[in-house]
């Protein structure tokens, strides 16, 4: 497998699993509300965790507070829910809640809250926020303290664009504002992206809010992020909702409720999930003992996305015409302005784009796993392939919605391809994925990359040990080129028909040897029927077989599942189809067959005296 999507999430390693199912079985863990000594430990070791992330970020408890939440996403919405804002009325200016348009939908979607409130949402470009000293308040508007709440991401999870961190100070200082109204500025630093691959120093940068996601740095635990807030911000912060755990007191018959001193507690309602919590001691310490910390990752993936950046955005055809268009707003010169994602669209020999769910498809056939899509980022997808505001809502009326596969729309693009690398990438990956492209985009091999050792300045600060330079092309990248899978398919498809339960399909010839059916002519000629008893594996030829009700009789009847009883085709696994089933009707038996393994057999119908177990799955989306 070569694993492109560090950006959606990184990958667990097994230490970690150990020292955390370790960790499991050595200690009894209680509910951190109740008082007895397992929870005791619980709270304690809690406690412990939230020094351990103010020490990742290098900042202390004197200064942050960790409120633990869901995910990054619903830190977000903590803070559209608790900010101080003031509506709009005549008596004084109101609240204003701007976000940069290069930001992740959970951050455009605070908008919903601040409007019930009665609060303008502003979008920010962000050519526009390097102009914003000219929205500087005169000197006598300076004292209102209205409070301004803006947001913006670290690093553009569509393209991977770092925004310099120097704004959170001078928007707070006013010397950068990004609406001219006066009163004071609060900066959220959406850092969920960023912290993934790179160092946050929140002794340097002080944001007032810092939401983040953990699997997005460790894989596990998932469903679980924080809240960082900045202490001086914290006491601005109001709630009305308070759930179990967060009371110091209440009355049940009478309005009245006192909250808890400290900041985390008032604002975790509930039980927080304290077990995942504990899982993140392991995480820190599994990954500060495989890289050495975050500085090192940083120029690890860094120099992994720059070496393919750079061999990407040469390659052309033999007209001359560029095989992909990148989408990025720097030249990955840096690991300060630039992640390891790599944002594009393949071209083909004409310039035209090809639809991003194809290159998926073909992605998957090298077991190479990309991201696809908007990427939960309409204003930066808007941005970089020139999509209007009408354009989006045309698209959304031909059908087209977030996380489909309709990647073409009147000859335009609705989205892009990204790859991301993370901190157990390796030169490898990088190389998989530039062979994968040139395999299926050039009939020759005309193209030499770039050896690691011609790279090794690029790849000096890579982790680990040294790797061989051995540049062996990947297995897939020969079986299937673009012209092999083509002449295959044409092939295929010429050879036989099949008879399905829904549908029937002709091999036409030509006209004189199969009547083609017309309203009034001869009926349609059956040439062959295959049989699929278990779907993705192999077929086998009948002459005549019986149509149950559900269409020919045990056709599609099985299907291969993993231990989580989910349905396995052959997009997960393509060896499906060395396996050969067939249907016994006299003997009543299934006999599957593949090389190199014993035949099994399956009898076609239940013994009824023993007990069945029923289970649910999808095959195809459908129940």
């Amino acid at each position: 497998m070569t694993y492109l999507d560090h950006a959606g999430t990184a990958l667990f390693p097994e230490s970690l699993l150990k020292e955390f199912t370790d960790d499991l079985s050595k200690n009894i863990y209680g509910n951190p509300h109740s008082q007895n000594i397992s929870s005791k430990l619980t709270y304690d070791t809690i406690e412990h965790v939230r020094y351990r992330i103010l020490q990742h970020f290098n900042t202390t408890a004197e200064d942050y507070t960790v409120i633990f939440t869901s995910g990054s996403t619903a830190a977000l919405k903590l803070v559209a829910e608790t900010f101080p804002w003031i509506p709009e009325d005549l008596k004084h200016p109101s609240s204003l809640f701007c976000y940069l348009t290069d930001s992740h939908t959970s951050v455009v979607g605070m908008r919903g809250i601040t409007a019930a409130v009665n609060v303008v949402s502003v979008p920010v470009k962000p050519k526009d926020i390097l102009l914003s000293e000219e929205n500087r308040v005169p000197a006598e508007e300076q004292n209102c303290m209205t409070p301004h709440l803006f947001c913006y991401p670290a690093q553009s999870n569509f393209s991977g664009t770092k925004y310099p961190l120097s704004w959170i100070q001078e928007i707070k200082s006013g010397k950068l504002c990004p609406v001219k109204t006066p009163g004071k500025w609060f900066v959220l630093l959406d850092a969920a992206s960023y912290i993934s691959t790179s160092p946050l120093d929140l002794t340097v940068y002080q944001p007032d809010f810092v939401p983040i996601s953990f699997y997005k740095i460790f894989g596990f635990p998932t469903g679980l992020g924080a809240l960082l807030v900045n202490n001086h911000t914290a006491p601005l912060l109001r709630k009305s909702y308070f759930g179990g755990g967060t009371a110091a007191g209440y009355l049940a018959g009478e309005d009245f409720y006192f909250p808890r001193p400290s900041i985390a507690e008032r604002f975790e309602d509930g039980t927080i999930s304290f077990l995942d919590i504990i899982a993140l001691k392991h995480g820190f310490d599994t990954l500060e003992r495989l890289t050495g910390g975050m500085e090192n990752i940083k120029h690890h993936t860094f120099a992994l996305s720059h070496y393919t950046y750079t061999v990407l955005s040469t390659l052309k055809y033999a007209n001359g015409a560029p095989i992909v268009h990148i989408y990025s707003d720097s030249d990955f010169s840096s690991p300060d302005v630039q992640g390891p994602i790599i944002n594009f669209n393949v071209l083909d020999e004409n310039g035209d784009v090809i639809g991003y769910s194809q290159v998926d498809k073909l992605a998957s056939l090298y077991n190479i796993h990309v991201r696809t899509g908007c990427f939960c980022n309409t204003g930066a997808c808007q941005q970089h392939l020139g999509i209007s505001n009408e354009d989006v809502k045309r698209n959304l009326q031909a059908g087209h919605v977030c996380g489909d596969d309709i990647d073409i729309i009147d000859g335009r693009p609705t989205g892009s391809v990204r790859i991301s690398f993370g901190y157990m990438s390796t030169f490898e990956d990088a190389q998989t994925f530039l062979k994968f492209i040139k395999a299926t985009r050039l009939s020759e091999s005309d193209i030499k990359f770039p050896s690691q050792s011609t790279s090794q300045e690029t790849t000096s600060q890579s982790l680990g040990p040294s790797i061989p330079n051995d540049h062996t092309a990947n297995n897939c990248a020969n079986k299937f080129s673009l012209k092999t899978i083509i002449s295959d398919m044409e092939h295929w498809n010429n050879s036989f028909t099949t008879l399905k339960t829904s549908e029937i399909r002709t091999a036409v010839l030509s006209e004189s040897t199969i009547p083609v059916y017309r309203s009034g002519s001869k009926p349609i000629t059956v040439t062959n029927i295959y049989l699929y008893p278990i779907k993705s594996c192999s077929a086998f030829e009948v002459s005549e077989w019986p149509v149950g009700n559900q269409g020919l009789l045990y056709d599609r009847n099985w299907m291969v599942v993993n231990q989580n009883g989910v349905c396995i085709s052959q997009k997960q696994e393509p060896r499906l189809c060395l396996v050969h089933p067939l249907i016994d009707l006299e003997q009543k038996i299934m006999v599957i067959k593949a090389e190199g393994v014993d035949p099994i057999s399956v009898p076609l119908q239940e013994n009824t005296g023993r007990e069945i177990q029923i289970g649910q799955s999808k095959v195809c989306a459908h129940r």
